[in-house]
């Protein structure tokens, strides 16, 4: 065996030069116009596009978990339940002022009130409470 018939395993192929001319034609490779084929093109991340799409307001923040409670006020309270005595959860429901009785609901303070009710598993705040106390009502 001579020198010159030594073979090496390792055959190491020359890496193609794209864009360049050569047999490949005009465009060499690289199709026609756009961010591909100019060079030194990099494809915008998806992130960016994502993150357009949120709201860019002040105070738009997430939905709260806790639900608000449904109000009612005093000076509603004689037009709407004029037949009643006692105001539970399920007159609420019957007279459709919520649509589950599991609902929250709290009466407030506002108005005047001369008729007598009996107010039984409702949250009230302390200035109806007094009102209704005085018209001769009480709170459970």
């Amino acid at each position: 065996m001579q020198i010159h018939e030594i073979k090496s395993f390792d055959i190491r192929k020359k890496k193609k030069r794209v864009g360049r001319g050569g047999k490949r034609g005009t465009t060499s490779g690289k199709g026609q116009k756009g961010q591909r084929s100019r060079s030194g093109h990099r494809i915008r991340p998806a992130e960016r596009d994502i993150l357009s799409k949120f709201p860019k307001l002040r105070g738009v923040k997430n939905k709260s978990l806790v639900e608000k409670s449904i109000v009612l006020n005093l000076r509603d309270m004689e037009r709407i339940f004029s037949g009643e005595k006692s105001i539970t959860r399920e007159t609420l429901k019957k007279f459709k002022l919520v649509k589950n009785a599991s609902d929250r609901v709290k009466i407030l303070g506002e108005g005047e009130i001369k008729t007598p009710f009996t107010v039984e598993g409702v949250k009230v705040s302390a200035s109806a409470k007094k009102k209704i106390e005085a018209a001769g009502g009480s709170v459970k």
